[in-house]
């Protein structure tokens, strides 16, 4: 069965050499100059010190895991070695799991790995540690990195082969760059003069005694908590690909409708309900309407022209470096106070299809949740970086928070409460039309949403004065009263745009 399997992985290495030789000539060339730059990076940390040695291994290590945990489910690629090909052989479950276990090594991702692990174990052993200690470790390491792969291939088999589309691609990886951004903003800020800063000693730490750096730094810091996670993690891993193997060859999936789903986008992404059609609909409108896109590209160049005046009449850099964040969410916030009136038409639809007010009103700020969570992950660290003190972040997340959400909140009720006409789809974004109303909804949700952020912004100041632990304050308030507006004014938004459907056809209709 090895044999059988291995020679299956060569014939398809073969094939993907002879019928996709771009494609195979660009990843080898990509796992090459990777594979160089990592070797080149740990020689230079043979002569480095052990502290500062421990602490890269514990952090690049960290992050080629979570590539190794996050690649198979975000990549839209199916696995050459899924269990289910070998069904027709009739071979047992835990010779399939074996034999695709023992395989796993004949890719290109796994021969870069197994280089980089020889000169992880060359590193270690010039700290030190013992030539037979380095090498089990090396073998451990590339073990315990392929079967994270495999599990995670398998999870991705089982869970996301009905629903990969491109769209469920950029969600994944959104969610990464939300997470990763700011931690390379911290990173980038922190302070080496002095050696490795404290602070991410600490956090190496805390990675050393879980299943992500834990097999990275084992021979430099071999506690009973490391070894325990270092071993116990292989085992449990391939305990999962056991079980997956075995889910795969001895269930039958459950039958589904047959639907032709191509072409369907964000439709295959979002829910099957009435919030998730609206949500959908409205990703189309924002990721292909100028008008949209014109908004939200202001915003943040408008965040920046607000600071300047304030560093000319002598604010401080680290004073000034807190404020484009706030003003980011607040106009994010208030961004959808007119939404229902860029449908033209399309409200027609939900209401003459009876859609809920509720769910027409969340389904619309799904968009600008996907831009605001970027555009705050990348302004908040950037602010706090420049400010050198991150014990604010705390309460930069609570004061944008209750300006986010609270000016969703406002948003949902004025925009069903009192539309004004704008600009129609097709003509130029900076063409508006003329109206005699529309001034009172925009100062609404503006004021409205500083006074519902007034509780977060007072213990943020606070903190900057000196107060302790008025941070942590900022958060609760910030959260509290941004989910509370928020959760209030989709419920009012939603009553009144089941009541006033009439009036709203007739707003679209002469605008």
């Amino acid at each position: 069965m090895v044999a059988h399997v291995l020679g299956l992985r060569l014939a398809l290495l073969l094939g993907a050499l002879r019928y996709q030789r771009t494609r195979a000539i660009a990843a080898l060339t990509g796992a090459l100059v990777l594979a160089a730059g990592a070797c080149f990076a740990l020689v230079r940390l043979q002569d480095a010190p052990s502290t500062s040695t421990f602490v890269v291994l514990g952090i690049g290590g960290s992050a080629v895991t979570l590539c190794f945990a996050l690649v198979p489910l975000i990549a839209p690629v199916r696995d050459p070695l899924d269990p289910r090909r070998f069904a027709v052989t009739g071979r047992g479950w835990r010779s399939v799991a074996g034999a695709t276990a023992l395989a796993s090594p004949l890719s290109l991702p796994s021969a870069a790995l197994i280089v980089v692990a020889v000169f992880v174990a060359l590193t270690w052993s010039a700290h030190g540690v013992a030539a037979a200690a380095s090498g089990f470790a090396a073998a451990l390491l590339v073990v315990t990195q392929l079967l994270l792969a495999r599990v995670a291939l398998g999870l991705a088999a089982l869970v996301l082969a009905d629903r990969r589309s491109r769209e469920l691609t950029s969600l994944l990886v959104l969610g990464l760059a939300v997470i990763a951004i700011p931690v390379a903003v911290f990173l980038a800020s922190l302070n080496w003069a002095g050696g490795v800063p404290p602070a991410l000693q600490s956090a190496v730490d805390v990675l050393a005694a879980t299943p992500l750096g834990a097999a990275w730094v084992l021979p430099l810091a071999p506690t009973p908590g490391v070894v325990a996670v270092a071993l116990l993690t292989p085992v449990a891993l391939g305990a999962a690909w056991a079980l997956i193997v075995r889910h795969m060859l001895t269930r039958t999936e459950r039958p589904v409708s047959v639907r032709e789903r191509r072409g369907l986008g964000w439709f295959t992404v979002t829910p099957g309900t009435p919030g998730g059609a609206v949500a959908a609909r409205s990703l189309i409108y924002w990721l292909r309407d100028p008008r949209y896109l014109v908004d939200i590209v202001i915003i943040p160049i408008a965040a920046i022209v607000v600071v300047v005046p304030l560093v000319i009449v002598g604010v401080s850099r680290e004073t000034a470096a807190l404020i484009p964040a706030p003003v980011i969410a607040l106009f994010l916030g208030w961004l959808v106070h007119n939404d229902l009136a860029y449908d033209g038409s399309a409200v027609w639809l939900h209401i003459s299809s009876a859609v809920r007010g509720v769910s027409d009103r969340v389904g619309r700020l799904v968009p600008l949740f996907l831009v605001a969570l970027p555009l705050l992950a990348i302004a908040i660290p950037v602010g706090v970086g420049i400010h050198d003190d991150w014990s604010v972040l705390p309460a930069m997340v609570g004061v944008c928070s209750a300006l986010l959400l609270g000016g969703l909140g406002l948003s949902s009720i004025a925009s069903v409460v009192a539309p004004y006409a704008v600009a129609r789809h097709g003509d130029s974004p900076f063409q508006q039309p003329q109206r005699t109303g529309g001034g009172l909804s925009q100062g609404f949700v503006l004021v409205g949403t500083i006074v519902a952020a007034v509780p977060a912004l007072w213990w943020g100041w606070r903190f900057l004065q000196g107060t302790p632990d008025a941070q942590w304050w900022a958060l609760g308030v910030g959260l509290g009263t941004g989910i509370l507006v928020l959760v209030v004014g989709i419920l009012i938004g939603g009553a009144v745009f089941d009541r006033r459907g009439d009036r709203l056809m007739a707003f679209a209709e002469t605008t």
